[in-house]
């Protein structure tokens, strides 16, 4: 059963591939896009994504013509998507480091880093459960499901439950099922 927070779906008229919203020209195609979702792929933004490959060039604008701010090595690394202009996504990682990165590169595979030092995993969504490993900061795990205060996680080998505040790469209102 799929959740649902309450928002007003409102469209918009915005022209295909036009990163300032310039009006389309007559016979132009224009696409319905919802407010805080991609012009693109009409997905919403903010959302999180991972690294698909062992590494990733960031660049300064959207185009292999622009200069590599920064490369990430992680495989499987979270970041967020914060804008989309044609094949190209602007992601950060959570320290803010990130640019404009080849959507090829990024996979729809939710994962998350362990933001605080040796936070427990349960083995049920409760501080009370069993604890099944503690994590160090930085682990990154894939993520299968979030309710509004704790993820299921797989990290290192070991499954369980931690602690939504002890993870960056969900949303703090984000369940997933």
């Amino acid at each position: 059963m799929a959740i649902v927070r309450g928002c007003a779906l409102v469209a918009l008229l915005m022209m295909a591939g036009t990163p300032d919203g310039a009006l389309a020209e007559e016979g132009a195609p224009v696409r319905m896009v919802q407010p805080g979702h991609g012009a693109v792929t009409n997905l919403p933004l903010p959302r999180f994504v991972s690294l698909k490959g062992t590494e990733g060039n960031a660049r300064r604008g959207p185009s292999l013509t622009q200069r590599i701010d920064w490369v990430f090595t992680r495989r499987d690394m979270p970041l967020e998507i914060t804008a989309e202009f044609e094949n190209w996504r602007l992601v950060q990682d959570k320290d803010g480091a990130g640019g404009w990165v080849h959507y090829t590169l990024l996979s729809g595979v939710r994962t998350v880093v362990v933001e605080q030092d040796m936070v427990t995993i349960y083995d049920a969504p409760d501080e009370r459960a069993r604890a099944v490993a503690k994590l160090q900061a930085n682990v990154v795990g894939r993520v299968s499901e979030c309710t509004e205060n704790w993820c299921r996680i797989a990290a290192g080998g070991e499954k369980g439950w931690a602690l939504k505040t002890a993870l960056w790469g969900v949303g703090a209102a984000e369940v997933l099922e």
